[in-house]
């Protein structure tokens, strides 16, 4: 595919290079034949053109395309146009007798009666039975300013009735004349208004005609956007494509992240320095002053006031006793989750005034860290990776077997004396019994 776009590339740059040198406007007496870039030009280009009846209120306006050979149509056309079968007829090629007069224009044709044009005209001939050079050239032969060919009957040629390319596949140096195609429908209505006219030249029936050109503003400006065109469009290309994977990519980590109303309302904890002060999910943390915040200002305040000798001692010997408390504190009926003493993202531990986010799976983790950490990041806890939008089943607590236990005093179970450990054997000396 790369490959293929260089390649393109490469000939529209050769066709820019072509068809991109101006060229001098001049008087269609002094027009040269169009070269190969003329052709290539009306083909790859499409250039358009009007045909107009002038002399109609309002103007009978039709659309037409040059050819690709002549004089270029520069500025506007003005003439009488006359079908070439109003005065001309087939040339005989032998003594036997003429054929019906067609308005084909193909040579070599032979002037009939005494009517010709003397000034200014434009022939209209229709496709078929020869090439559109010849006829061309012959129009250019019998005096024609220009010429108009219609397109051919598309019941009988089986052609669409559009607008064409005309081309000519020999040398065309020889005509300077300018040549345009109308369509079928077009050429129908034309010719009907010509035969149904009063305006006469030289006793033939006949109507003003104005051809113009209408890509003359736009000929030197359309290769240049679409060869711009064809080199932004790969890169174009390239960014949608990136934009798309972009856009998915976004959805996929939006897929991946805990809702903000989830996280919030997982329950949190505070470290006071005696135990854990618990918080259900819901509310807001950041009501709740920071402890360390706190007690750093009500010590500051406390340093700037003289205190009475006396106290300090006294204040010190509470602090010890709350600290000895504290180690005195049994952690054996504590859940497991409370003991954590660090936060596994930033690895410092947990001291007072702390806030902690508990999560489904019970592993605690500082608020702000871990709210960032699921929001923005995953939703995932950072050790286990438990999704803690889905809460894990709560497992029986020991103070919820024994109650379970008490509840049937017929249980042989209620006559263990102690609790099982690794020496324990796996099968009683009850259970023997029972067997």
């Amino acid at each position: 595919m790369v490959f293929g776009l260089l390649c393109l590339s490469y000939i529209n740059a050769l066709l820019f290079l072509t068809i991109a040198s101006p060229v001098e406007l001049r008087p269609a007496s002094q027009f040269n034949a169009k070269s190969e870039r003329t052709w290539l030009w009306g083909w790859a280009w499409g250039t358009e053109s009007t045909v107009s009846v002038v002399d109609r209120s309002p103007v009978v306006s039709f659309p037409s395309r040059p050819a690709a050979f002549g004089a270029e149509i520069s500025d506007p056309l003005l003439g009488y146009v006359i079908p070439l079968s109003s005065f001309t007829v087939p040339c005989p090629a032998n003594n036997s007798s003429v054929l019906l007069p067609e308005n084909h224009g193909c040579p070599k044709l032979c002037l009939s009666g005494t009517g010709q044009p003397t000034e200014t005209w434009i022939a209209l001939v229709q496709r078929g039975k020869c090439e559109f050079v010849k006829k061309v050239r012959e129009a250019q032969r019998l005096g024609a300013r220009a010429i108009v060919v219609g397109g051919e009957n598309p019941e009988i040629s089986g052609f669409p009735d559009t607008l064409v390319n005309m081309y000519s596949p020999e040398d065309s140096s020889d005509i300077k004349i300018a040549a345009t195609y109308i369509k079928y429908s077009d050429y129908v209505q034309l010719y009907d208004l010509i035969e149904h006219s009063n305006t006469t030249h030289s006793g033939l029936h006949t109507l003003s005609l104005l051809i113009t050109a209408e890509y003359s503003a736009w000929e030197w400006y359309s290769p240049i956007i679409t060869f711009i065109i064809i080199l932004l469009l790969p890169s174009a290309l390239t960014f949608v494509t990136l934009l798309i994977h972009r856009i998915r990519a976004a959805r996929a980590a939006q897929r991946d992240r805990a809702p903000e109303d989830v996280v919030h309302n997982l329950p949190w904890r505070v470290w006071t320095g005696h135990g854990w002060e618990k918080h259900e999910g819901g509310e807001d943390a950041n009501a709740y002053p920071d402890a360390r915040s706190a007690e750093a200002h009500l010590e500051e305040g406390i340093t700037s006031k003289p205190s009475p000798p006396s106290e300090v001692p006294a204040q010190a010997t509470e602090e010890e006793d709350a600290s000895t408390s504290l180690q005195a504190i049994p952690t054996t009926n504590q859940p497991w989750f409370e003991t954590q003493v660090e936060c596994a993202i930033c690895l410092s531990e947990f001291v007072k005034g702390d806030k902690v986010r508990v999560l489904p799976c019970h592993h605690i983790f500082h608020l702000h860290e871990v709210d960032e950490w699921l929001i923005q990041r995953k939703k995932l806890c950072p050790v286990c990776k438990a999704d803690v939008t889905q809460p894990n089943p709560q497992p029986p607590t020991p103070h919820s077997t024994e109650a379970q236990t008490g509840q049937t005093p017929s249980s042989p179970l209620q006559r263990t004396t102690s609790p099982p450990t690794e020496r324990t054997p796996l099968l009683s000396h009850d259970s023997g019994e029972r067997q």
